[in-house]
């Protein structure tokens, strides 16, 4: 009898700027001829997971390529209550060119990790319009404005949850790849030359907002990791590329390729060793 086929889930991580680098991790496992069946995403592993499922990656990565800061900054819609940014301008265009669909109506299955702001309780999305689930995952406090949806105040899953490998494992995933692009971010965009040069008392209140952020997203991932690891961890390291560089798609997209292809040989190599444990025996 032939070994059962293992499913194999992507959980794509938390990062926002140093998010594009999943289009590069899901490319090379592409090219390697590894495809996951299962794709979860918290905050910007959200919205390329839910491109990936839709198989809309093509048109995403096109759109990213081509964002300048200026671009950036033009899908910024200034608010002065519970956040820096209200996000309305950003989803309704993600709404229409990419995120314009009911979860079910995917081609794979797909969830999205958030935060209840009151309870602290970890929320899967797995229902309802993917341009909603999206909006709530990559709700960063202190940067974009908290979500209502279903009478909650959602938030940026990170906070919870950074790497939902957990969610990839409920979804039924045999083996699951977790993407980190916390592995070297703690303080980094605070030990860049420049920032040598000034001192500690310049820094502004988004820098000190996003070191915090930065430092809790690390702890926090390392500690879900050990308590409910993956089977393998991809990890590119962009820790110089600060909360709001979207603009470095070609950097982060490139790195994030690098990373992937030095870890194809050892998810080939525990793939088939899964595998093959899994075969039923020969009477």
């Amino acid at each position: 009898m032939a070994a059962r086929r293992l499913k194999i889930g992507i959980a794509l991580g938390s990062g926002s700027g140093r998010g594009w680098a999943h289009i590069g991790v899901l490319r090379a496992l592409d090219d390697a001829g590894i495809r996951p069946e299962i794709v979860c995403g918290t905050s910007i592993g959200s919205l390329v997971g839910a491109a990936y499922a839709d198989g809309t990656l093509d048109a995403l990565e096109e759109w990213v390529r081509q964002l300048t800061w200026r671009k950036v900054v033009g899908f910024f819609d200034i608010s002065f209550t519970g956040g820096f940014i209200k996000g309305e301008k950003l989803i309704a265009f993600l709404h229409r060119n990419f995120l314009d669909k009911q979860i079910s109506e995917l081609k794979m299955p797909y969830g999205a990790v958030a935060t209840d702001l009151l309870s602290g309780r970890e929320i899967w999305l797995r229902t309802g319009w993917v341009s909603q689930a999206v909006r709530a995952s990559i709700a960063l406090p202190g940067l974009f404005t908290p979500f209502e949806h279903d009478g909650r105040l959602l938030v940026d899953g990170a906070l919870v949850n950074p790497v939902p490998v957990s969610l990839c494992r409920a979804m039924g995933a045999d083996f699951v790849i977790g993407v980190d692009l916390s592995s070297n971010i703690t303080a980094q965009h605070l030990k860049q030359p420049e920032m040598e040069k000034r001192s500690r008392k310049a820094l502004t209140m988004l820098e000190v907002v996003v070191g915090g952020l930065n430092i809790m997203q690390m702890r926090v991932t390392r500690s879900r990791l050990a308590g409910e690891p993956a089977d393998v961890v991809i990890t590119p390291r962009l820790g110089h590329l600060q909360v709001l560089d979207y603009h470095h798609a070609d950097e982060a997209i490139a790195e994030g390729r690098k990373a992937t292809a030095v870890m194809i040989p050892l998810i080939r190599h525990l793939l088939d060793e899964d595998t093959a444990g899994r075969s039923p025996k020969r009477k």
